[in-house]
C-alpha cells in the first residue's frame, strides 16, 4: 500500500479501536471475580480481553477481509496465505485493569509482507490514541510527536517491566535495575508495554527496555517509536526483536549506552 492508502486505513483502524474502547470502559464497570482467569499468578485475562479481542477481530477483518491474525487471547489464527498480518493486544495492562488502576491500553499493528507499515495505541482512560504509519510520522491526538532530545542516560527517564516468566534471569534483572536506578534520573513501571513504548515516541520517557514481551505488546509500539526518529532493538542491539522476547528501545541518542549497560547482566540470555 502507499502512503495515501495507509492513511485512508488507519483512519478506519481508530474508528475500530474507539469502538473497542467504549466497550472496554463500558464491561469495566461490570467486571467481577468470577470473570477473571489467572494464566499464571501475575498473568491475568477477564472476559472484557476476549470480548475486546473478538469485535477488533471483527471489525479489522471487515477492513482487509482474509487477512491473518496474530492476537494475545488467540480469538484469530493465522492460515498464512495472506500478505496481511495484523498483531493485536485488547487489553494491553491487564492487571492494572483488573485492579482499576487506569493504565492499560489497546494495541494494533498491521504487516505488510512482514513489515510493520500501521500502528496504533491506545491509552484507554487518558483517551491517548498514539498512531503511525510507515512513512507518515508519529501522532499523539492527531498531533505529531518525536522522542526526546537527551543525550545519556544520567538525563534520562526510563521504564521497564517485570517479567511473568524470568526463565530464571531475575537475580540478573534485578542487578541490572538497580544499576540504571542511581545511574538515570530515575525508573518507572506502568504494567503496559503497548504505553511505555508510546510514551517513548512522544518523548515522555527516554528509553524502555523488557524481557519475556511478545509480539503483540510491542509490534504497534516499535513503529510508533521508529516513526517518531528513536530506535528499537533487542538486548544485544540487533534488528530483529519482534520474536526475540528481549526489547530495547530508545530516542536513539542514549540506545548505544543503553545497550552497554544491559549486555553484562542480561544481554546475552
Amino acid at each position: 500500500m502507499n502512503q495515501t492508502e495507509l492513511k485512508d486505513l488507519l483512519d478506519k483502524v481508530e474508528d475500530v479501536a474507539l469502538k473497542a474502547r467504549q466497550l472496554v470502559l463500558r464491561e469495566r464497570e461490570k467486571l467481577d471475580a468470577q470473570q477473571i482467569d489467572e494464566k499464571g499468578n501475575q498473568n491475568l485475562v477477564t472476559k472484557v480481553d476476549k470480548m475486546s479481542e473478538e469485535l477488533l477481530v471483527s471489525e479489522l477483518s471487515k477492513l482487509l477481509p482474509n487477512s491473518d491474525f496474530i492476537a494475545e487471547e488467540g480469538t484469530a489464527g493465522q492460515s498464512g496465505g495472506s500478505d496481511y498480518l495484523w498483531i493485536i493486544d485488547p487489553i494491553d495492562g491487564t492487571t492494572n485493569f483488573v485492579h482499576g488502576l487506569p493504565v492499560y491500553s489497546i494495541s494494533i499493528a498491521l504487516q505488510e509482507k512482514g513489515e510493520t507499515v500501521i500502528a496504533l495505541v491506545y491509552h484507554i482512560s487518558n483517551d491517548e490514541l498514539f498512531t503511525a504509519y510507515k512513512g507518515g510520522g508519529t501522532c499523539r491526538n492527531h498531533r505529531k510527536v518525536n522522542v526526546s532530545s537527551a543525550q545519556k542516560l544520567k538525563n534520562s527517564l526510563i521504564a521497564t517491566g517485570f517479567p511473568y516468566d524470568p526463565e530464571g534471569h531475575l537475580p540478573k534483572f534485578m542487578e541490572l535495575y538497580s544499576e540504571l536506578l542511581y545511574s538515570t534520573r530515575g525508573l518507572r513501571r506502568l504494567g503496559s508495554a503497548a504505553i511505555d513504548m508510546a510514551y517513548v515516541a512522544c518523548g515522555y520517557f527516554d528509553a524502555f527496555y523488557e524481557m519475556g514481551l511478545k509480539p503483540w505488546d510491542i509490534a504497534a509500539g516499535a513503529l510508533l517509536i521508529q516513526e517518531a526518529g528513536g530506535k528499537v532493538s533487542t538486548f544485544t542491539g540487533d534488528d530483529d526483536f519482534l520474536h526475540a522476547g528481549r526489547l530495547a528501545c530508545s530516542n536513539g541518542s542514549v540506545h548505544d549506552e543503553l545497550i552497554t549497560t544491559i549486555k553484562p547482566y542480561i544481554g546475552s540470555v
